[in-house]
């Protein structure tokens, strides 16, 4: 159990770096359109770059992740990724900061897949749903601590800087990484040609509860990503936040969801993923209307509305998650987790463009059609209800002995 706990805190840190890099890039869009002289539609396209790269690079990865010690992916992913947060930092124009964004992606999005993968390994399934709870509590922690931080260096220095501060600290977690982190090799199996591997991984798609999965995991995205990547724009432009401002929201809702993520972790482990995921649901549903809808109120106010966006929003990933880990058995756990990492990111990728194509700034400063948005993501999630309990965990062979967590 020590070291099994000595393995989730590295991931979560891990993690925490990686979730960070994503998620700074929204609340800074109201810096970035005027300083790099762009609107929604150039913005949702920055924020699509990173998400249709990594999306891309997962399908590939799915190819050829098991291969690997895990240890040795996590440390090769890592260091492209920490390189390509610093070529964000380094970007001095539109065109560069988008290249740079598909470079960062290239890795991280695969990188945030293993670290899945590893947890799946790692922990026992009747865990699982605590232990991912406590990595994806990651971004709890970045909204609380790190996106604060990092809109204040944005606002007194320069939009670089977020970039070039994470971008160091990420380097300084590998080096802790890799000094730490215990090789862990027991997923790996005889080794088959290329031809052999890439039936394997096609032949997921056989599966109805892969294809389920999946299908989950693009619903997912378009019920919450289409929405979350012009919230803090709107609430810059139709709320009357000052950019500075958005600090509180994210300190307020990373906060809850840094209690509110362990939680239903433990209440899917108790009560069932796919019930917990279906109440955690039915509550975002009204929250993305209501979010998509906002209009200038009292700051107090506004930070109760969004604290719970964060929550719900947030909490159904976890349960969501946990299935995703047990559709699939341990030998193609690491491929199949970088096949729906991709298919999350080019869900994600089509959200904020489809997003970017129906909000529309004024001249005046509001942006309109936000609601719409917000209908879509509604619907999506409703949807999503119908295909969670079609996600079912798989069964181990009965002439195959159970294998033991790696870490115990």
């Amino acid at each position: 159990m020590k070291k099994e706990r000595l393995l989730l805190l590295l991931l979560a840190t891990v993690q925490f770096t990686n979730v960070l890099d994503f998620v700074i890039m929204m609340p800074l869009g109201p810096q970035l359109m005027p300083a790099l002289g762009i609107g929604p539609k150039q913005f949702g396209l920055v924020i699509s770059a990173y998400t249709f790269s990594a999306g891309l690079t997962g399908l590939a990865a799915a190819f050829f992740l098991d291969r690997y010690d895990r240890r040795s992916a996590l440390l090769t992913l890592y260091l492209g990724f920490a390189l390509g947060t610093l070529a964000c930092a380094a970007a001095p124009t539109y065109g560069w900061l988008v290249a740079a964004r598909v470079l960062t992606g290239a890795f991280g999005g695969v990188l945030g897949s293993l670290v899945l993968a590893v947890v799946g390994d790692a922990v026992p399934e009747e865990r699982r749903g605590r232990a991912l709870g406590v990595v994806m509590g990651a971004f709890s922690v970045a909204s609380v601590l790190g996106v604060p931080f990092g809109l204040f260096l944005a606002a007194r220095l320069s939009w670089h800087v977020p970039f070039l501060v994470l971008g160091a600290l990420s380097l300084g977690v590998w080096a802790l990484m890799y000094r730490a982190m215990p090789s862990m090799r027991g997923h790996l199996g005889p080794q088959l040609p290329l031809a052999e591997r890439a039936a394997a991984v096609l032949g997921l798609f056989r599966q109805p509860s892969v294809r389920y999965a999946l299908l989950l995991t693009v619903l997912l995205m378009l019920g919450q990503f289409s929405v979350v990547s012009f919230f803090s724009p709107s609430l810059v432009s139709n709320v009357g936040f000052q950019p500075q401002q958005l600090s509180y929201v994210y300190l307020v809702g990373g906060a809850v969801t840094l209690f509110s993520s362990p939680l239903v972790g433990r209440l899917a482990d108790r009560y069932g993923k796919a019930r917990v995921f279906s109440l955690v649901t039915l509550a975002a549903v009204p929250m993305l209307l209501l979010v998509t809808r906002l209009e200038p109120a009292p700051l107090p106010l506004v930070l109760v509305v969004t604290a719970v966006f964060f929550a719900v929003l947030g909490g159904r990933f976890v349960p969501a998650t946990a299935l995703a880990t047990a559709v699939v058995q341990p030998q193609q756990r690491g491929s199949f987790m970088s096949l729906n990492s991709s298919v999350q990111q080019l869900a994600a990728g089509a959200a904020a463009f489809i997003a970017g194509l129906i909000v529309v700034k004024t001249p005046a400063g509001p942006l309109l059609h936000y609601e719409y948005v917000g209908y879509l993501a509604a619907t999506a999630s409703i949807l999503s209800l119908l295909v969670v309990y079609r996600v079912r965990p798989v069964q181990a062979p009965a002439s195959v002995a159970a294998p033991e967590p790696v870490l115990h």
